[in-house]
């Protein structure tokens, strides 16, 4: 009995350091599986055709631009699809880009920004609509209702509303290659629509999301004019149109905006407004020059006489453009010399040049009281006043100045 039970504990422990030594083997071979893994780099990434990968340029020759995707792995694109329209590559090494697998074969990866040329049969154009991929298009000829657009040996369609963003002349795009995205494709490749629309829209987009990491209010930045309006300009800041309102040009007045700013004129301005929400940006030359109420209060003290000219007038006054961008208001009271008028253009017109005395500045509302210059002798100088209001009469003086004339006026008046 003693000889069994002996037996019987043998082969427990047997079986024990058995389970022992499986579970010893089991992880020797789970660690030199993952030191396998570890050693030999084995990618997580399974790419697919047509799938988007973001790639790193580490090496441009000739032809060919080299591609990090992630890992050990590398792939390649033909360096013709990122030339600009001189010929010139808009990439450099250590650029990052995004680009869409092609086709792979021994373990080459081909990658490719765009789908184009020749080889780009049905299977090839199902996939990039599958996937999102761009495809490069022949604008041929204008149809009805849009553009037919040949991609290699393939016809589609784009309509008016997908080409450029919208509302733009058709002409200009006739005869030229642009990137498309297909957005329709149906009867074996028998209708393909496409959108040139959607791919700059993606492209205002990252450009919107670049401008968000640098652009701030108040940031000094330089633009080209794109177009001008009669309410402002147009102003292309990294890719992104903003607003400059004609308001903000100048301190001074703005009559006619094509008189300050031409089409593709580089300008310095100042951001004065964000709305990332809305995709609105506004602008302002102005803000970049010098606040002439800086040191009104010194250079306009009480009494002291300037020279303005009147730019506005309302019915209760005449405003008076000491500098551009600070002006001063003559009361209608001021105007009548005790005589009672109804409005100040029975004394006064905009565009003349008058000699003025400051009768109270206040900084803070940013006003400054004035009163015309009354003379009782005809010995001061004055260009020309009455040329400005076109009186040719015996008495004609060209030095006399604007205070008599107003006594005249008044005198008249009485």
């Amino acid at each position: 009995m003693s000889t069994e039970k002996s037996d019987l504990n043998q082969q427990d422990d047997l079986i024990d350091n058995s389970v022992e030594n499986e579970e010893v083997i089991d992880n020797e071979c789970n660690q030199n599986f993952a030191e396998l893994l570890e050693n030999n780099h084995v990618d997580s990434h399974m790419y697919i055709t047509g799938q988007m990968v973001d790639a790193e340029i580490i090496k441009i020759a000739g032809e060919w631009i080299f591609l990090n995707v992630g890992g050990k792995s590398e792939g390649y694109l033909e360096a013709k699809e990122l030339i600009d329209e001189d010929g010139n590559l808009t990439v450099k090494e250590g650029d990052k880009i995004k680009a869409y697998l092609l086709s792979s074969q021994n373990e080459e990866l081909h990658f490719t920004t765009r789908i184009s040329g020749e080889n780009a049969g049905l299977d090839l154009l199902q996939m990039a609509y599958k996937n999102g991929i761009p495809v490069e298009g022949f604008v041929e000829r204008e149809v009805k209702g849009g553009c037919e657009v040949k991609i290699g040996n393939t016809r589609a369609f784009c309509p008016y509303s997908q080409i450029g963003m919208g509302r733009e002349n058709i002409d200009k795009y006739i005869t030229e290659h642009l990137p498309f995205k297909i957005i329709e494709f149906s009867e074996n490749g028998r209708n393909i629509i496409l959108s040139n629309r959607a791919i700059l829209e993606e492209k205002r987009q990252a450009q919107i999301e670049t401008l968000k990491d640098s652009l701030h209010e108040g940031k000094r930045i330089k633009g080209h004019v794109k177009s001008i309006q009669d309410f402002g300009a147009f102003v292309d800041i990294g890719g992104i149109q903003a607003l400059l309102p004609i308001s903000e040009i100048s301190r001074g007045k703005v009559d006619d905006i094509r008189q300050s700013l031409s089409i593709g004129q580089e300008i310095e301005v100042a951001v004065i407004n964000l709305d990332w929400e809305n995709e609105k940006i506004s602008l302002s030359i102005k803000e970049l020059q010098p606040d002439p109420w800086d040191d009104a209060k010194i250079k306009y003290t009480k009494g002291s006489h300037h020279t303005g000219e009147i730019t506005r007038i309302t019915n209760f006054g005449a405003f008076v453009t000491l500098e551009p961008g600070l002006d001063g208001l003559i009361h209608i009271s001021e105007l009548g010399d005790n005589a009672r008028i109804k409005h100040p253009r029975e004394i006064v017109n905009e565009g003349e040049r008058v000699e003025v005395q400051i009768a109270g500045v206040d900084i803070e509302k940013r006003r400054i009281s004035l009163r015309p210059v009354v003379y009782s002798q005809k010995d001061s100088e004055m260009n020309n006043y009455q040329q400005y209001m076109n009186k040719k009469d015996d008495s004609y003086n060209p030095f006399s100045n604007l205070g008599d004339l107003l006594k005249d006026k008044i005198d008249k008046k009485k």
